[in-house]
């Protein structure tokens, strides 16, 4: 039953209460959780490299960490109301939004795209074998995909114990995973995979790191922003 209820809660944070998970975001991780998303910067290719595919793009913050530094991005969320919200949020910062609403089971675009992906506390969905064969394809050689995984308060604390414990009864995690066991996740040979504590102040983050090691595939036409801007999803 209470599994049932958190099913409900997270489809209803992600969709029709969309509105209130920036809110919700901050208020669990105590402030940090943008130090946590941006995380993932640091291990993306230089700018200059080529696209970058976020994927559950959410309600745009990290876009607009990606935009700032220089990237060219292309996100893709399945929700159309985190699309909203983040076509909303990227206009008010005068950023251009490359945003598709679309399945990463189903990546709407030729292999070879990106020369990275990243994604930001993902649901199960991220270590589908269907999902990361998606990855492995839209990747060029040697493209790395960074998944922010996990964020974990520092020091002891009333508070941060009542979160901890609130991680645990909605089924977040805000421990660490082993080498081993993050390896475990990833059920491809097309990646070399490895894992990353970043300390940051007040918490820390755990990364988990992929560098596409398969052959080429057959295609290496790349996807253009024009092409992405056709397929950007309206939130008008």
């Amino acid at each position: 039953m209470l599994n049932k209820f958190w099913r409900l809660f997270f489809r209803l944070l992600y969709n029709e209460c969309a509105f209130s998970y920036d809110l919700i975001s901050r208020a669990v991780s105590l402030g940090h959780w943008r130090s946590w998303q941006r995380a993932a910067l640091r291990h993306l290719p230089a700018a200059e490299t080529g696209l970058v595919l976020e994927l559950a793009h959410g309600t745009g913050d990290l876009q607009l960490d990606l935009l700032r530094a220089g990237y060219r991005t292309v996100a893709l969320d399945l929700s159309p109301q985190m699309g909203k919200l983040a076509q909303r949020k990227l206009s008010r910062d005068r950023m251009a939004a490359n945003l598709i609403r679309g399945d990463a089971f189903r990546l709407p675009c030729k292999s070879n795209s990106f020369s990275a992906i990243v994604c930001t506390f993902p649901t199960p969905f991220i270590f589908s074998a269907s999902v990361l064969a998606e990855m492995e394809r839209a990747l060029a050689p040697s493209g790395r995909v960074a998944i922010v995984l996990a964020g974990r308060l520092a020091g002891g604390g009333i508070l941060p114990a009542l979160i901890r414990r609130l991680y645990r009864i909605t089924g977040q995690r805000d421990d660490f995973l082993s080498g081993r066991a993050c390896a475990d996740l990833i059920a491809s040979d097309a990646f070399h995979v490895e894992s990353e504590i970043v300390a940051l102040q007040g918490s820390a983050a755990q990364l988990l790191l992929l560098t596409k090691v398969a052959a080429a595939a057959k295609s290496s036409a790349d996807l253009s922003l024009e092409t992405a801007s056709d397929l950007c999803y309206d939130a008008r």
